[in-house]
Order: structure tokens, then sequence, then C-alpha cells
């Protein structure tokens, strides 16, 4: 199959796997805070997802360079349609957080291969813009996926199995698609346990500065859909306005990823992304003044053009410094750095406002992206001085 059909297929599949993602976050924390169950336990429970990507990550390069793309796929969408396909069995917390454990495992291994084989096949002078692209099918999925939440009015059990359906049709996809390697070195595809880890060594010490716009991308992704309906709600928010402020950020995300991806290749990663985080770090202070409906809609669209592209844009810049023998960890690390911000983001933000009060929530999602500006700021100084 032409690597142009292909790409699209495997951004069809990781548009659905945004879709289920953007649905679950906000739609479970309502269920949560509707059934007045606490805001820390309702953040710790929305990390679950992220726990199951961590918990998989370690294990995950060996089975890929011995199977190669397509077989990764299958399963980790397979997963994800079996977990959803469950939500509606039994309502108990330990039971849907095992749950969302599940719908990691299968998320990440559909990511980490899909973004692998797209890194792998294209070529260097437009990387920037097939990620966006790849990153802007996630980004229209989890647009989407936030609207499914008012289908809970038909029945709590519906956005559960209408995103179920949507998974079983695009894994159904997959088996269009002609297996293939990351290299046809036998060498380089029996990768032991132990030699991932070694290889994660030598990408962090190569790329860790690539690894932080998406560890921010985590953060901000899972407060926005986990503990923002909760301050939201708070304030006097409808699920219905709540929806439309998260799709907000999510419009602005898809409308400049793919001109951003662009910019990028031209100017590189490391002159945009420091002041894309600090612009997105003041602005999000700027929220904790706004009360309007209308503002906020406003507020989280700009926010969306400025920080909607740092998952993207991360692992394009990664991808700048690794080699291509190192890729698949290189993508590993991207991903479990992403799962590492998706566990602090609603985890911290949801204990915040339970320890302090509601506000506070955007304060906290501010410092950090300016920290993290900082860091990508001094790497680039930095950078400039030992070339100069």
């Amino acid at each position: 199959m032409e690597n142009r059909s292909k790409f699209w297929i495997l951004t069809i599949i990781v548009s659905v796997s945004g879709l289920s993602q953007g649905l679950l976050l906000p739609l479970i924390s309502i269920i949560f805070e509707e059934q007045g169950i606490s805001s820390s336990i309702n953040g710790f429970h929305a990390t679950g997802i992220y726990i199951g990507v961590l918990v998989i990550s370690p294990f995950i390069e060996a089975p890929l360079h011995k199977f190669g793309y397509k077989p990764i796929i299958l399963v980790g969408s397979l997963l994800v349609a079996i977990a959803l396909f469950a939500f509606p069995l039994w309502f108990n917390l330990i039971f849907w957080f095992v749950l969302r454990l599940v719908i990691g495992i299968g998320d990440h291994m559909l990511h980490f291969s899909s973004q692998t084989w797209v890194a792998a096949m294209t070529d260097p002078r437009s990387r920037g813009k097939n990620m966006a692209i790849y990153g802007l099918f996630f980004s229209l999925g989890f647009a989407v996926g936030p609207q499914l939440v008012n289908l809970s009015y038909i029945n709590l059990a519906f956005p559960f199995y209408f995103s179920g359906i949507l998974v079983i049709i695009s894994w159904s996809l997959i088996w269009l698609l002609r297996n293939e390697f990351i290299a046809q070195n036998e060498k380089i595809r029996k990768i032991s346990f132990l030699g991932s880890l070694k290889r994660f060594f030598v990408v962090g010490k190569i790329a860790w500065i690539a690894m932080i716009p998406p560890f921010l991308y985590g953060v901000l992704e899972t407060a926005l859909n986990a503990t923002f309906p909760i301050v939201a709600l708070r304030s006097g928010f409808t699920t219905y306005m709540i929806t439309i402020i998260i799709s907000a950020f999510s419009v602005g995300t898809i409308l400049f990823q793919v001109p951003i991806g662009v910019f990028s290749d031209q100017v590189g990663r490391g002159k945009i992304l420091p002041i894309l985080t600090f612009l997105g770090g003041i602005l999000f202070f700027c929220a904790i003044f706004v009360k309007m409906f209308v503002l906020f809609i406003v507020l989280f669209f700009v926010l969306g053009i400025l920080l909607g592209s740092l998952y993207s844009l991360g692992l394009s810049y990664m991808t700048d410094l690794t080699p291509l023998e190192l890729l698949p960890a290189g993508n590993i690390l991207v991903g479990m750095c992403f799962s590492l911000g998706s566990i602090l983001g609603p985890s911290l933000t949801g204990s915040v406002i339970a320890w302090f009060f509601d506000q506070v929530f955007y304060g906290v999602v501010s410092l950090l992206l300016l920290l993290g500006s900082f860091l990508l700021f001094a790497w680039r100084n930095r950078v400039k001085k030992v070339n100069g």
C-alpha cells in the first residue's frame, strides 16, 4: 500500500482513539461529580489511563521490533473497544479504574506503533507537517469526544457503546495495511527488555529537552478534561457549556496545528516551543479573572492555538534529535512523559482545588507552563553558546 494511503488510515485510527479519550475524561468526571465523589478521588481516578501507559511502556519496544507495526495496533485497538463496551456493565470505582488502565495500555500500543510508523516513513523535510496532521486528527477526535457527553441524556451507557462501535470500525481498517518493521536488520529487531532500558537512557541523554512539551501537554489535556469540568460546574456552568468551552480549545488546535507544524519545519522546533509555552502560561493565568461564558470560549480557543501543538512539536523535536534506530525508544519516552504529565494534571489540580479554592487550578497549570518555557529557553541559549 502506498505511503499516502497508509498515512491516512493511521490518522483515521488515531482520530477515533482521540475521540474515546476526549469522551471518557469529561464524561466520567461529570458522572463522579454528580454522584458526590470528591474532586481529589475524581482527579486520581482520571490518571488510570496514563498509569496504564506507564505500565506497558517498558515492555512494548521489543514486541514492535519482533512482530512489526500492524499486530501491535490490532491488539491495542481491540483492548480499547472491549473496555469501552464493559463500562456500562457495572458502576464501581475500582472496576472503572481497571478499565481505564486497560484503555491506557491499548491506546499506547496503537499510538506508539502508528506514530513510529508515520515518523519512520516521513521525509525529514516534511516531518513537522506530517506529525502535525497526525496530531490534528487526534485533536479532531478529541474535539468531538466531549460533545458525545451530551448523549448521556438519552442513556448513560449510550456514549460508551457509540465510541466502542467507532473503535471497532477503525480496527477493521487496520487489516487493509501490510505489516512492516522499523528495520529489516535482524539484530535490531531482536531487542531485549534490558536493551530497551539502555536505549531509553541513551535517548534521554540526547533528547531530554524534547520530552518537556509532551509532558506539559499531558498536564494540560487531562487538567482541562478532568478537573476543569469540576471547577466549571462549581462556577455555575452547565454540562453543555463545559463541553463547548473544552471543544473551543480543540478547535483552536485543529485550525492552527498544521500551520504551526509547517512553520516549525522552517524556523526550528527549538525556537518556537519556548515562545508558545510562555504565552500559554501567561494566558492561562489570566483565566483566573474570567467569569463570562463567551470570554472562556475565546480564551480556550487561543490557548488551543498556542498549546494544542505541544505534543506533535515535541514528538517532531525528539525525531529531529534522535537517530532512526533509536526512534522506537524515543517514541516510548515521549509517551511516558506525556503520561507522567497526564497523571500529574488531574491528581495535582484535583487536590489543590480540594485543599484551597477552585481558581487555584488556573494558577497551578500556568506555573508549570512557565517553568517548562524557562527550561526550553535555557536549552536553546546553551545550544547557541556551544555552536557559537
